[in-house]
């Protein structure tokens, strides 16, 4: 992996093999990574809401549901194929512990619900995911390999 294009909140970028992608600090957002490894085409999304409602057409980044659907349909105008597709995600965590709190009130289960949807919706599989618990994360997605790394503060490294 050569450089490593950050992915900043309600944003999604993709980059040709051998460029990384990363995004920093995943509390409640969830990142989606999807990667075409016959074509070594990689896309990450950094949302932070499930479902576009209000139908925002300026941040369709900001949301699971929007923002997956849009950074698939940019790979495959750049030639990617969506059977060739898999995606690993990260994030989704609760940050702020709520006594009695149902899923309702919590952002990051709901983002989590929202992204796997969207990408069964998609037919793109998930592959991997590291999703939940109580800490943030930064995410480094090699476009070469299909790697994704997850640092936590206090935590191992994962890749998966």
């Amino acid at each position: 992996m050569s450089a490593e294009i950050n992915v900043g909140i309600s944003d999604m970028k993709i980059v040709y093999s051998p460029e990384g992608l990363i995004s920093y600090a995943l509390g409640s957002c969830v990142g989606i990574c999807i990667i075409d490894k016959v074509n070594k085409i990689a896309g990450m999304a950094h949302v932070m809401l499930p479902y576009n409602k209000n139908d925002d057409r300026i941040n369709m980044f900001k949301y699971a549901d929007t923002g997956i659907a849009e950074m698939v349909k940019k790979m495959e105008s750049m030639g990617c194929l969506r059977s060739r597709m898999v995606a690993k995600i990260a994030g989704g965590a609760r940050m702020f512990e709520i006594k009695n709190s149902s899923t309702i009130g919590n952002i990051g289960e709901r983002n989590v619900l929202a992204t796997k949807e969207t990408l069964q919706k998609l037919n793109v599989k998930l592959v991997a995911s590291d999703t939940g618990e109580n800490y943030g994360r930064t995410i480094i997605f090699d476009s070469s390999t299909g790697n994704l790394t997850i640092k936590s503060f206090a935590k191992n490294i994962k890749i998966i």
